[in-house]
């Protein structure tokens, strides 16, 4: 599973980080970044909580394109 995030939604309000810091930071100009390429199993129900609750809903959990 990976994670697509819409920048043009995102207002990096670091409710994702919150919720899935292992996945989710902001960098030092308070923008998204997503720190893995592909979330891990153990991660996946975190990643999709983090996704339910992006108050923009700029974020999709989607099957790796691998």
């Amino acid at each position: 599973m990976e994670v697509k995030v819409d920048f043009d939604l995102c207002e990096a309000n670091a409710v994702c980080c919150g919720i899935a810091p292992d996945i989710f930071e902001l960098d030092e100009d308070e923008y998204l970044v997503v720190k893995v390429a592909s979330i891990s199993d153990d991660l996946v129900e975190r990643a999709q909580l983090a996704a339910a609750r992006c108050p923009k809903n700029a974020l999709q959990i989607v099957a790796s394109s691998e």
